[in-house]
């Protein structure tokens, strides 16, 4: 069994591999502090609430844009399971052609989300992955990955209006009823759903203008499945596309 293991800002991502297939998914929240017997605790008691034995854990593959985090997790897993992680970054193989200016600063997350597209879909591709910020990875009809945009997800845009206005309170991010909002709530909802919505259909357009042809949409993590429902474009939901990258990724590793 392999264990891939996504670490964000916000949430860890857990998945478990048979071969081929995902025998289940669970998220532990990100707290720095923590230390790897922690941890290992949550891990294990984590694989027991889903009916694994950690004992089966031949191998682990870990993603992570936190690296005090990654260190105790990968720390967490070599104490439970008694293996070394592999740990995604420079010297581990990929198979992914990356473009930018300076290759080395790719998050992880974002080369196993591509890897995850590249394998599964056709290109070009825009992978939009939904978490504490909103990124959009653009890969060309060669799938190499040319580059994309940042913008602050659509859950830190809520906590800085609750946090930073006087009457703004913290609300459920759900569509409301109309774009045309008749109360605070609604009104914040509108600006929130829609206006994510909005800046994914305005950004597709403009990357398809810029790269020159129709590209397939795929979408991950954290809100994109509310936020898409509401887009123009035809977007894909795949809630485990960084998971999937990752056992690729580990796949062409070993």
């Amino acid at each position: 069994m392999l264990l891939t293991i996504d670490i964000g800002n916000t949430n860890i991502t857990l998945g478990m591999y048979d071969g081929n297939i995902l025998a289940f998914t669970a998220r532990l929240a990100s707290i720095n502090g923590k230390t790897a017997d922690q941890y290992a605790v949550e891990i294990k008691d984590i694989l027991a609430l889903y009916g694994q034995d950690h004992r089966e854990i031949e191998d682990c593959i870990i993603s992570t844009v936190v690296p005090a985090l990654g260190n105790a997790v990968s720390a967490a897993v070599s104490k439970l399971c008694h293996i070394v992680p592999l740990m995604l970054g420079p010297g581990v193989k990929t198979g992914l052609n990356i473009k930018i200016d300076n290759p080395a600063q790719l998050g992880a997350d974002l080369v196993a989300g591509a890897v995850g597209a590249l394998d599964a879909y056709e290109m070009p591709c825009i992978v939009v992955d939904m978490g504490t910020a909103t990124t959009l990875s653009v890969l060309d009809e060669n799938g190499s990955f040319l580059g994309g945009a940042i913008a602050a997800g659509v859950r830190l845009t809520l906590k800085a209006l609750a946090e930073n206005t006087a009457q703004l309170p913290a609300i459920s991010i759900e569509a409301p009823r109309s774009a045309i909002g008749t109360n605070t709530v609604e009104c914040m909802q509108s600006g929130l759903v829609f206006g994510a919505a909005a800046m994914l259909d305005g950004m597709i357009d403009k990357i398809e203008r810029d790269l020159g042809m129709r590209t397939t949409v795929v979408a991950t993590g954290g809100l994109s499945k509310e936020i898409i429902a509401h887009c123009n474009h035809t977007i894909i939901y795949n809630e485990n596309l960084v998971l999937e990258g990752l056992r690729v990724i580990y796949e062409k590793n070993n």
